[in-house]
């Protein structure tokens, strides 16, 4: 029997991954990835980058992608909670410009498959997340693409988060329900959305 359950989500491309965690009084074990599962599964990726941050409560990171050298990210919390979303931004899908959100914690356990082809970002719904994800190409800076992680035209609904759309990424003007200020980077407040940024 696996270790690990994976369920393919309502858009082709994305998993989201449940582990079997083993535990008594004393603590737990887990297997965070099994090779022979994900292969079982239909999924062959090889990974060649592990990435850890740490983000505070009100954090937005995204929406986030790679132009020439597109990564498949296996994303998963080791500690905290954050709503964790993919937008499709593949041009010849059915499901373009579609999105889908799963919230990932340390109590869950949960971790979600993004396939190269969709952009990528996460809200902190915690006072602290620690986020840790592979990824299947390598990061190159200077290939680093985004989407405007308010585009109205995808329509992400961020769980928690109150405010009102003016026109533009900014985080003026938004917060979470317990007043929490919204927190992006100035990087992340200037993409543009999904029709400005593809033009096919």
């Amino acid at each position: 029997m696996g270790q690990i359950t994976v369920k393919k989500a309502p858009i082709d491309g994305l998993y989201v991954i449940e582990p079997t965690v083993h535990g008594d009084s004393r603590g737990y074990f887990v297997e965070t990835y099994n090779q022979h599962d994900m292969h079982e599964a239909g999924l062959d990726m090889v990974f060649v980058q592990d990435n850890q941050s740490m983000s505070r409560k009100g954090v937005l990171r995204g929406l986030h992608f790679q132009k020439q050298f597109p990564q498949g990210k296996l994303v998963r919390v080791i500690q905290g909670s954050v709503f964790d979303v993919a937008v499709d931004l593949r041009a010849n899908s059915r499901t373009y410009g579609q999105w889908y959100g799963v919230e990932l914690t340390e109590e869950n356990g949960k971790q979600f498959y993004i396939s190269e082809g969709f952009a990528h970002g996460f809200l902190v719904l915690s006072e602290v997340a620690k986020f840790c994800y592979k990824t299947t190409d390598f990061y190159h800076p200077g290939d680093e693409g985004g989407v405007a992680w308010n585009d109205p035209e995808i329509g992400i609904v961020w769980p928690q988060l109150i405010g009102k759309y003016k026109g533009n990424a900014s985080a003026d003007g938004y917060q979470l329900m317990d007043g929490t200020q919204l927190n992006l980077s100035e990087k992340d407040q200037k993409w543009m959305g999904l029709k400005d940024t593809f033009k096919f």
